[in-house]
């Protein structure tokens, strides 16, 4: 017999994690203040230097806040999209083949079959950017998007005021038939000649202006390592 726990448990879980990471950093955190000379020169310690700063706005709440948004956006991310990338390639015996023949190709090229991934060859992967490109645009694992509006501005007969916060969702954008055909289909092949996508009003994988992810092309480069390794040395 297999039950369902309520949503409400599994929100409390959700807290009570968090609670548990925070006072993991902040003993990380007080810990690193005891020993200032610790030779493991780490995002901590930028953290420490600026806390002392006099004219520093940054507090030790908001510097924990940041560091556990760093852990989950730098990490749990990228790792559910090549979960749902890897998924998608084998429910798309197509896709799979094409970019298994792509990876074994450069693999075959290489002066020593032993050496590892260069630059080069990541650079030349013109079918696993198409991949990417349409598996974070199928995952969509940031659901929404928060902007403050800094000056009023018109938009289809009506006046968004300054101050206002707007919601913007890149699912409505990403899964739109009027800007993607058949938005629900896995099809790599819609970003043929298009190499790497960038932010744009139809494509905000990982969100836009100012705000653009700043790991996006390293959360391109984990996929592709990856991907690159599962098609080449695994079936």
């Amino acid at each position: 017999m297999f039950t369902v726990a309520p949503f409400w448990t599994h929100k409390e879980a959700e807290k009570q994690g968090r609670k548990k990471v925070m006072r993991m950093l902040k003993n990380m955190l007080e810990e690193r203040r005891m020993n200032p000379n610790n030779v493991n020169k780490d995002f901590f310690n930028y953290v420490i230097e600026e806390l002392k700063r006099e004219d520093t706005l940054l507090t030790e709440a908001i510097a924990l806040d940041l560091m556990f948004l760093l852990l989950f956006a730098s990490y749990e991310t990228t790792s559910i999209t090549t979960t749902v990338a890897i998924k998608l390639l084998m429910e798309n015996p197509r896709a799979l083949k094409e970019l298994t023949e792509e990876q074994e190709k450069i693999v075959k090229e290489r002066a020593n079959p032993d050496s590892g991934l260069t630059w080069e060859e990541y650079k030349s992967m013109t079918f696993m950017f198409q991949v990417i490109n349409e598996s974070v645009r199928l995952a969509n694992l940031v659901p929404v998007l928060f902007r403050k509006i800094i000056t009023d501005f018109e938009y289809k007969g009506y006046t968004i005021p300054s101050g206002w916060v707007i919601m913007i969702s890149p699912p409505a954008t990403h899964l739109n038939p009027d800007t993607y055909k058949d938005p629900f289909d896995f099809n790599p092949w819609r970003w043929e000649g298009m190499g790497f996508k960038g932010a744009s009003k139809d494509f905000m994988a990982f969100g836009g202006g100012q705000r653009f992810c700043v790991g996006a092309d390293f959360a391109r480069l984990e996929m592709a390592v990856t991907l690159h390794n599962f098609v080449t040395k695994y079936r």
